[in-house]
């Protein structure tokens, strides 16, 4: 056993040897390594502040985007309505003018029925005078003269005319 236990002035030696080392390390090695940790942790906090900050404005942009897409789609959902009262509004005009003219059509072709069929009454009431006359000048076996085929066409048509 006397070969794996050191002797006495070994361990002296040995130990003068580690306080040594000890002081130098704690003097020159351990204040910058002590540093360096402090550093390191410092560092590692700020980037996990940083981090946190970060992700909170990540969020608070989130919410302003949904909040942009929610007013922008109720903005589209008013622009659609107005188009489609537009649109209602314009229909609606387009029907109005529609029945106006169809209603100025109507009675533009009413009244031409009616002149022409008083230009009909009128040239039917002239033949029916023109062979009145003829046959009633045949009949009488003579001519009229012009005043008396007007006398007597005047007279046919006040009776016609009378007779409605």
């Amino acid at each position: 056993m006397e070969a794996i236990l050191p002797k006495g002035p070994e361990i002296i030696v040995s130990l003068i040897s580690f306080l040594v080392l000890f002081f130098v390390l704690s003097k020159f090695a351990l204040p910058p390594i002590t540093n360096m940790l402090d550093k390191r942790a410092e560092t590692i906090r700020e980037s996990l502040e940083k981090a946190e900050e970060t992700r909170v404005e990540a969020e608070r942009l989130f919410e302003d985007y949904k909040a942009q897409m929610a007013e922008a789609r109720g903005e589209a959902a008013k622009v659609i309505e107005q188009g489609r009262k537009v649109a209602e509004a314009m229909k609606g005009d387009i029907v109005a003018k529609a029945n106006e003219e169809a209603a100025g059509i109507i009675a533009k072709a009413k009244e031409t029925i009616v002149a022409e069929k008083k230009a009909a009454v009128a040239e039917l009431q002239k033949s029916v005078a023109d062979l009145t006359v003829a046959v009633a000048g045949k009949l009488i076996g003579e001519k009229l003269s012009a005043d008396e085929h007007a006398k007597l066409i005047e007279r046919y048509i006040e009776e016609v005319g009378s007779l409605k």
